[in-house]
């Protein structure tokens, strides 16, 4: 994990780089797909929103939730991403869920820095790699 500086332009910069948005959506697709049939199911993309923690945790202190309110959440966020309700996600769903809630969180964020704590290998710190490396070059 790792202290950054971002907003919401390092975002949307981020997610209209196609080349790079999309690279780090194929990996991350995957990764997640363990069987490797190209899509990703239910039990696979729920190990990746329970590794978020968003909802287990209170400003980083743990909580404890009812079982039968996660799971709700979790069904929820899994229709989300399966647009054609066939109990599968492929990647460009995938692709398109995340865009959207990446820019969600630019909209979310606006155009003034705040600093964040992130994971390493998340789409946050790989988009603030990508400015970092712009300004450099």
């Amino acid at each position: 994990m790792s202290v950054e500086l971002l907003d919401g332009a390092t975002i949307v910069s981020f997610v209209e780089d196609e080349e790079a948005f999309n690279g780090l959506i194929h990996d991350r697709f995957s990764n997640l797909d363990t069987n490797h049939d190209g899509f990703l199911s239910y039990s696979e993309i729920l190990k990746e929103f329970q590794s978020l923690r968003v909802f287990e945790t209170h400003f980083g202190i743990d909580v404890k939730r009812d079982p039968d309110e996660l799971a709700h959440v979790y069904d929820s966020l899994f229709e989300k991403f399966d647009h054609d309700a066939n109990g599968a996600v492929d990647l460009e769903e995938f692709k398109m869920e995340t865009k959207r809630m990446m820019l969600a969180m630019a909209n979310g964020l606006g155009f003034l820095p705040v600093q964040m704590l992130l994971e390493e290998d998340s789409f946050l710190k790989k988009a603030v790699e990508r400015e970092a490396m712009e300004i450099n070059a």
